[in-house]
């Protein structure tokens, strides 16, 4: 699969509204579609029509914002896949229609059929009032789905044309290889449809999933800024896409573009916060955390991390002489170098006296002692 094209779906507007009750106004949803303009991003899922007038009219006034500003982004609208819900992506004039319908494991063959049948219908109806509509159905969800049910529906909307099926670990139970297993069985059954990877991240494993789930055969990633979603979120749109990129995917996705990308994050932390109270970008936040650029064993500090803008450098029992070294320099800390090793074995001994790591202030006295 190396050197495919992946197109890259940001959920971060219809997922991040499932996020503790969160609410996008316009003004932040335009701000985060620019955002998704300036880093390249395939697909904008804006928002889901059918929930309120008023949504509607949100997509709509970002679909028309994007025609006047002649952005490359392509804006989607969420429904379900009835003909009553298409009406309503339609007139929010998106040409990117993403339907979702859920199949029960105890569905006899004969409803099946009915099901199908009825998509059918939906899907016709959309071609006749827009012929140029891009069509993706989510089928709900490949974890807990028996696999009569998925094959026969994979095959049946492969055979119907559809752009795109959505195969969502919407539960977010999955492992990484029980993905690339389904994802790769199912790859098998489709042609010229593409099939979409939504991993949740409900056990930490939606980043994971979706890496494999695309190297097993899918063609579209859906992901959001921070990973923000329901319940846990799904895969974080900076970390995923980069893995595949590295390894020789074709993503559009401006991922060098890392001020761009840090800025995002921080914004949509923001209302979060203003929101919830509660922070979604942290320390520990992989990339764009602060953690990621400080150290404490010295065989780590050689790397490149994340994107903090300086490195920070502790020193306690575990330091060794070129973290030392690199530390008292930093600081301008003057320090006779021949003996660094009489100061690292001194930094060592005292911090596991105190049970903690030391202060610059400490640390300095133990410098000035062996001068």
């Amino acid at each position: 699969m190396k050197n495919k094209k992946v197109i890259i779906v940001d959920d971060t507007l219809r997922e991040g509204m499932q996020f503790r009750g969160l609410v996008f106004s316009l003004a932040q949803r335009l701000a985060i579609l620019d955002f998704q303009e300036r880093l390249c991003v395939d697909i904008c899922k804006a928002g889901y029509p059918p929930a309120h007038a008023g949504e509607a009219d949100i997509v709509r006034t970002l679909f028309l914002h994007t025609k006047e500003d002649n952005y490359k982004i392509r804006i989607a609208a969420m429904g379900r896949a009835t003909r009553k819900d298409a009406g309503l992506l339609l007139n929010a004039q998106v040409n990117e229609l993403h339907f979702h319908v859920h199949i029960k494991n105890d569905t006899g063959q004969k409803k099946l059929d009915q099901i199908l049948s009825d998509l059918l219908k939906t899907f016709d109806f959309v071609r006749k009032q827009r012929p140029n509509a891009r069509i993706s159905i989510a089928m709900l969800d490949i974890g807990r789905s028996e696999s009569r049910i998925l094959d026969q529906c994979v095959s049946f909307l492969n055979d119907q044309k559809i752009d795109m099926i959505s195969l969502p670990d919407t539960s977010g139970m999955m492992a990484p290889n029980q993905v690339f297993e389904k994802i790769h069985s199912l790859s098998s059954k489709t042609a010229d449809t593409k099939i979409s990877i939504h991993c949740h991240n409900d056990m930490g494993m939606a980043s994971a999933n979706s890496v494999m789930g695309i190297i097993a055969g899918g063609r579209v990633l859906e992901l959001s800024a921070l990973g923000i979603g329901e319940r846990n979120g799904i895969a974080d749109l900076y970390t995923t896409a980069k893995m595949l990129q590295d390894q020789g995917f074709d993503i559009r996705l401006n991922t060098d573009d890392i001020k761009t990308f840090y800025d995002y994050y921080k914004y949509v932390d923001a209302i979060v916060y203003e929101q919830t109270h509660e922070r979604m970008l942290t320390i520990n936040t992989p990339v764009f955390g602060d953690s990621v650029k400080t150290h404490v064993a010295g065989t780590h500090a050689g790397g490149e991390y994340g994107i903090s803008s300086e490195e920070q450098f502790f020193l306690s029992i575990l330091c060794g002489r070129g973290l030392v070294q690199k530390y008292l320099d930093r600081e301008k800390i003057i320090y006779d170098e021949k003996k660094l090793k009489n100061i690292t074995s001194m930094i060592k001994s005292q911090s596991l006296i105190l049970g903690r790591r030391l202060k610059k202030s400490e640390i300095r006295i133990i410098a000035d002692s062996f001068i």
